[in-house]
């Protein structure tokens, strides 16, 4: 990201920001955005570089949420604590968060939402006592700043492995490509896209390379800035040559086989309106946020030309990533699918106060039982990529989807890569699908 873009940002984001900041207190902004600025919480019972296992993980269970607890208490895994370390957002999106968020109000029912146009749309603390908090939250997260304003994640490899032997089944390679139509404040133009005729708010793009089989496989989802609309999502399978659009419940289908939704992608990918939220509290919980350049990296497969290499999988099955955890203030939300045909009854969403990534889900059956964890690491941008430095986007970095009844998980490895250039607007068509599958 070039430096004149940034200040570029900065500069026009400020314009009028003093008119604003009466709106939202700034002891509101940096309680939101730096939580960490007195130093990381006083937990007598962790500390960084320790081990957390079988044998003491009785002592901490309350800084664990209960699937991950079962897991070590199983001896499927083991976690070594880090130094809680501030993932400071970009400074635009601060900005835009001081201009924008004292304008944001509720709709009359859920889904609706005005005054939002860039930046965190409700910085404030929540509180139980607000019976539309959840709702909140999830308006946070959907106008995160997730992957900033465009990212790609290039390459990506998908291995599903059987639990119990630590068998790989099978592994896809793909790019993954994200770009922001609304809602922008780092890369121009901002705050969005022009024209936007259907006035879409994002856009993500998946291409399949290997294995042969299904080999260019395409997936497109549009999304719309309203969230009382659907989805436009297709797909373009290879081997029929032909693009078919995709039904709404059809987002709650295993993709490619593997454990994992398209409903699941990124934490939550779905609309706010079709999930009831509550808002359940505010603890210090472990979460896998850490410097990717400082983990166990794996040094047999998957390392590219210019050297990177991607986070090592161990634990049961090789289904966790071996990374470390630390302490952060976390916004425990669940969502319940309003569909009474939907295969889960509820997630358990772990998000992290400062950022608003999902790095931990939980997902219950119809029956209420455990089902799948969700695990979806994060390195501090300074940490990785050279080109990732400075953009304030706390990077995905690797994924695993245990599918708990079924003994069965699916591992992600990423390189993720914060350059506009690699998610230009054009590859966010069904055109694109149809160009490229030839």
């Amino acid at each position: 990201m070039k430096l004149t873009t940034t200040l570029g940002a900065l500069a026009l984001l400020g314009t009028a920001v003093a008119a604003q900041a009466a709106a939202i207190p700034e002891s509101v902004i940096q309680q939101s955005f730096h939580p960490y600025k007195s130093g990381g919480p006083q937990v007598d019972a962790i500390q960084p570089g320790m081990v957390i296992n079988q044998s003491n993980v009785d002592a901490v269970m309350e800084y664990l949420d209960p699937a991950m607890y079962r897991f070590i208490k199983n001896g499927d895994y083991e976690i070594t604590v880090g130094e809680t370390t501030s993932f400071d957002l970009h400074p635009s999106y601060v900005e835009a968060t001081r201009k924008y968020s004292g304008d944001v109000v509720l709709g009359d029912q859920p889904g609706k939402i005005t005054g939002s146009v860039a930046g965190r749309p409700f910085p404030q603390e929540p509180s139980l006592d607000d019976s539309r908090a959840g709702e909140k939250l999830a308006w946070n997260y959907k106008y995160g700043y997730n992957w900033g304003d465009s990212a790609a994640i290039s390459p990506f490899y998908w291995t599903m492995k059987d639990m119990k032997s630590g068998k790989e089944e099978r592994q896809f390679k793909m790019n993954f490509h994200f770009l922001n139509f609304t809602h922008r404040t780092s890369q121009t133009p901002y705050p969005e896209i022009t024209p936007n005729p259907s006035e879409l708010f994002r856009g993500i793009y998946v291409q399949v390379l290997e294995p042969f089989d299904v080999k260019n496989t395409q997936l497109l989802i549009q999304r719309f800035e309203d969230d009382q609309k659907l989805d436009n999502a297709y797909l373009y399978l290879g081997f029929q040559r032909r693009v078919r659009r995709l039904s709404s419940g059809q987002s709650a289908d295993a993709f490619l086989g593997t454990d994992i939704m398209i409903e699941d992608f990124e934490g939550y990918n779905g609309r706010i309106m079709d999930m009831k939220w509550t808002y359940k509290g505010t603890k210090w919980m472990l979460s896998p946020m850490y410097n990717h350049n400082d983990m166990q990296l794996d040094t047999k497969t998957h390392k590219d030309d210019d050297g990177y290499q991607v986070v090592a999988f161990g634990g049961k099955g090789g289904c966790f990533p071996q990374v470390t955890w630390q302490l952060r203030k976390t916004y425990v939300l669940w969502s319940e699918p309003k569909d009474p045909n939907h295969p889960i009854s509820r997630r358990e969403h772990y998000i992290d106060a400062q950022t608003f990534v999902i790095p931990r889900n939980i997902t219950y059956d119809r029956n209420g039982a455990m089902w799948k964890s969700w695990t979806i690491g994060q390195t501090h941008p300074d940490h990785h990529l050279p080109q990732n430095k400075g953009t304030g986007v706390s990077v995905d970095d690797a994924f695993s989807m245990v599918d708990i009844q079924a003994n069965h998980c699916t591992t992600g490895q990423f390189k993720g890569i914060v350059d506009p250039k690699l998610s230009p607007r054009s590859k966010f068509t069904v055109q694109n699908l149809r160009a490229t599958g030839r």
